[in-house]
């Protein structure tokens, strides 16, 4: 990229404001709409994610989970996500079918089949009739029934029943039908759910391309290119080297701060190309030898200027590890975001 630190800068700035990492408001349920979808396989991270955009402590973030503000599920990539249960439903008729597809050879590695499938539903419909399960619970009335969860067999089930719109979680080990959570879910048409997704994703995301929304969503870039063609009348342009960014009208860029996000952040987790917060430098900084599981990170005006984790001994706090050395200014300005995660921390 040509003139990277300015181009980067002008990236990285718009970014963080259409994240709602610059400004802090709103409720929890709010922060996850207005996102769409926020990756959630760690579970105190996502919480974190979200407190930090709304100013809401833990428990606070955990009371909207449990009352249903939003839910955990697996609408993309076969990762887990926090998302409203009422965009999960279309979502998950835009992309469950392929993610279930995706996970074929693996089912029949386990020996699980269609009936095995149909059997779970009618065992879960069952016990959560009236009532939420933990996994435990789910995975016993599996065994009850005569269907096997060894090995991995068990989560295969969940998750399947999790893409089929079946099931989602309401906590962290709260299960509970769907259908209990949504009185009347949106039924949208291919074309419109394209549109509606590209719309919803490159104003939370954006500046962001088409290739990242595929990525994102898991769907075809050709698919990601229709979303965004249908939509670009409330789209706002942005051509950066050649390369065409698209965000939402009228988009502020943050002004320099110091943020401590955690690992799987949208910021970094939101993109197929990442290079713009990381500055050229290499993946592996902060996922280190490449397994997938992304550290804390520390971005000093847009930029991922260090690691940090929570302290493990002694008053909760922040365990800071900046790739150099900060200035007085930036120190000032991280001490401030450490003492913003210990009061979400309560």
């Amino acid at each position: 990229m040509a003139d990277f630190t300015r181009a980067r800068r002008r990236i990285t700035a718009l970014r963080l404001s259409a994240l709602g990492i610059a400004r802090r408001g709103g409720t929890p349920g709010d922060s996850v709409r207005s996102l769409l979808a926020m990756q959630a396989q760690d579970f105190p991270g996502v919480l974190w994610s979200i407190g930090l955009r709304t100013g809401a402590g833990r428990e606070q973030v955990v009371a909207a989970h449990e009352g249903g503000a939003f839910v955990r599920s697996w609408p993309m990539r076969g990762t887990l996500h926090v998302v409203a249960a009422d965009d999960l439903c279309w979502l998950l008729d835009l992309t469950g079918a392929r993610a279930m597809a995706s996970a074929a050879g693996r089912h029949r590695q386990l020996g699980l089949d269609a009936g095995d499938f149909d059997r779970a539903e009618g065992i879960v419909r069952r016990l959560l009739a009236a009532s939420v399960a933990t996994r435990a619970q789910l995975l016993a009335a599996f065994e009850g029934d005569g269907l096997s969860t060894a090995g991995q067999r068990g989560a295969h089930l969940l998750v399947r029943l999790a893409q089929s719109g079946v099931v989602a979680m309401t906590g962290k080990d709260r299960w509970a039908l769907l259908e209990h959570l949504v009185d009347a879910p949106p039924r949208l048409d291919r074309d419109e759910a394209l549109r509606r997704l590209a719309l919803r994703y490159l104003h939370a995301h954006g500046p962001a391309t088409a290739a990242d929304l595929a990525w994102w969503a898991g769907i075809t870039l050709s698919d990601a290119r229709a979303g965004v063609d249908a939509a670009r009348d409330e789209l706002e342009p942005l051509e950066i080297d050649g390369t065409a960014y698209w965000m939402r009208p009228g988009l502020e860029p943050a002004a320099p701060a110091v943020h401590l996000l955690p690992g799987f952040d949208e910021y970094l987790l939101g993109y197929t190309d990442r290079s713009a917060p990381l500055a050229g430098a290499p993946l592996d900084t902060v996922v280190p030898g490449s397994n997938g599981m992304f550290l804390s990170t520390i971005v000093v005006n847009g930029e991922v200027a260090g690691t940090w984790r929570r302290a493990t001994k002694g008053p909760p706090g922040v365990v800071p590890a900046p790739f150099r050395a900060l200035t007085a200014s930036q120190q000032a300005a991280l001490d401030r975001a450490a003492r913003r995660y210990r009061r979400f921390l309560g």
